[in-house]
């Protein structure tokens, strides 16, 4: 299956638009910490699921779902940091958070699933 195909994959790209159009909105000088870091964060989401659906071997797909699952971790940190220092609003992060918790599941489900896949073909090997 094609990386574009991945449902995970297609929510991260949803959560990287969102956090570019969340970010415009901080202040200039925030545009070379917080911001790009968030940035990167989101980014990183769907980058990480497409290599690691595009990798040959078990253990490889394994660790690149892993980054992505991290890397939605770090965002949602991110998020709720920019409540704290008043950046942004709880309501302004909700569809944010909601997506980072349902990558991370799905990612989770999948790691999982390569996980035990790897264990069968070690099995029959």
């Amino acid at each position: 299956m094609a990386y574009q195909d991945l449902n995970v994959w297609r929510k991260g790209m949803d959560l990287a638009e969102q956090i570019y159009q969340i970010t415009d909105q901080f202040p200039a000088a925030e545009r070379f910490s917080l911001t790009d870091q968030m940035k990167r964060a989101a980014i990183s989401i769907p980058s990480n699921i497409a290599e690691g659906n595009e990798r040959e071997s078990f253990p490889e797909h394994i660790r690149f779902f892993s980054y992505a699952k991290g890397s939605a971790a770090e965002l949602e940190t991110q998020l709720l940091l920019c409540v704290r220092i008043g950046y942004l609003s709880e309501s302004q992060i909700t569809s944010s958070l909601s997506l980072c918790s349902d990558i991370k599941k799905m990612l989770s489900a999948m790691i999982l699933s390569l996980k035990e896949k790897a264990r069968k073909t070690n099995l029959n090997n």
